[in-house]
């Protein structure tokens, strides 16, 4: 918790600098009480002195150190280039809550992603938490910036792709300490933390958050407290946050009839509740179904059986559309994507799936 890093750090202070103090207030007035005459009289003064500062210190630093976090800077918005600069020499603790960051808009990114590297070799922790773009959540904040032409769920989907890549090129040493996770609730807080400090804001109706009044506070003040708990909040929610690999992949086993035949990690995407998959990274020879736990939002959730249908445009949600937001999530990539519908088993025909040369030639991207 932040209340107890900081009286922790506030003790060690005091013991730094008020043990010192006391140590030698006292060595001077042993000294004082051994000689005589002038130099008693002065060690006995200085060791005196020394000894009201020494209590002094331990009695007002705490007060002093209170009314300093107490404080709360206001800026009139959100200042990219300072906070890379902190994020930079961050040593202990970064933390993201938005629905998606400015900072990783291509004139920003990389030197963000510069300084996250430069704090994750510093030692901190670095944990993101956006807003899931296939969440209503994140279509309800378009609705809400309409005039302002912005397409959340894109620009969340393009950070995450940003990130992923960012994870994937990471030294190992350093990759267990970046955590990226989705939370699927109403946004409420802007939370950009530096270790001990943080910049905090709401999310205006109509306007993005980066433009309006940002509040400076100390994680250790009732304004930090209550922000690391509402982070702390939707981090650890199982049902409602999603790990940045659950987003980017899905596990599927595909199936031969009615047996087991390889496991392997597919991209797949959730349009209008609809389940797709890009089967583009394996090679089929016989009709197969899959399965799967989606969506994968929920950990031991149980997995159903699919069937795979091709999409069309007389699908409720066009073929087009589906590769749009394929395109959305991965980028535009090389070649060509083989998109399949995931179709419950029980609900629609065995409709066959890609087929190739011997089911034991399929493989994971």
């Amino acid at each position: 918790m932040p209340g107890w890093a900081g009286r922790g750090g506030r003790q060690r202070r005091t013991f730094v600098v008020g043990g010192p103090l006391l140590a030698i207030a006292t060595l001077m007035l042993v000294a004082a009480w051994l000689s005589t005459g002038f130099l008693s009289d002065l060690l006995l003064n200085l060791g005196s002195s020394v000894v009201l500062a020494a209590i002094s210190y331990v009695i007002f630093d705490p007060l002093f150190e209170e009314a300093r976090k107490a404080r709360v800077q206001e800026h009139l918005s959100f200042d990219q280039q300072t906070f890379v600069t902190r994020l930079h020499r961050s040593g202990r603790r970064v933390r993201i809550l938005d629905t998606w960051t400015i900072l990783l808009e291509q004139r920003y990114r990389e030197e963000t992603l510069t300084a996250i590297r430069a704090a994750l070799a510093n030692g901190a922790q670095v944990q993101l938490l956006l807003l899931d773009p296939d969440c209503t959540a994140a279509q309800q904040r378009s609705e809400e910036l309409e005039r302002q032409r912005v397409d959340v769920p894109r620009q969340i989907r393009t950070n995450l792709r940003h990130l992923a890549a960012f994870a994937d090129a990471l030294d190992s040493r350093l990759r267990h300490r970046l955590q990226v996770r989705l939370y699927d609730a109403s946004p409420s807080i802007q939370l950009y933390q530096w270790d001990g400090r943080a910049l905090i804001s709401f999310f205006p109706i109509g306007k993005l958050s980066f433009n309006v009044p940002q509040l400076e506070v100390d994680m250790d003040s009732p304004w930090g407290g209550f922000v690391h708990a509402r982070f702390e909040e939707l981090w650890e929610h199982e049902q409602a946050t999603l790990v940045l690999e659950r987003y980017w992949s899905v596990t599927v086993t595909l199936r031969h009839d009615d047996s087991d035949v390889v496991e392997v990690r597919v991209p797949y995407a959730t349009v209008d509740g609809q389940h797709y998959v890009d089967c583009r990274g394996f090679r089929v020879t016989a009709p197969l179904t899959m399965r799967a736990a989606l969506p994968p939002r929920a950990p031991g959730a149980a997995p159903a059986v699919f069937t795979l249908a091709e999409p069309n445009d007389g699908d409720r949600t066009p073929a087009a559309a589906v590769k749009r937001h394929f395109d959305q999530k991965y980028g535009h990539g090389d070649g060509e994507r083989e998109i399949y519908r995931l179709v419950s088993a029980p609900d629609g025909p065995r409709t066959p799936a890609p087929r190739a040369a011997a089911a034991g030639d399929a493989h994971g991207r």
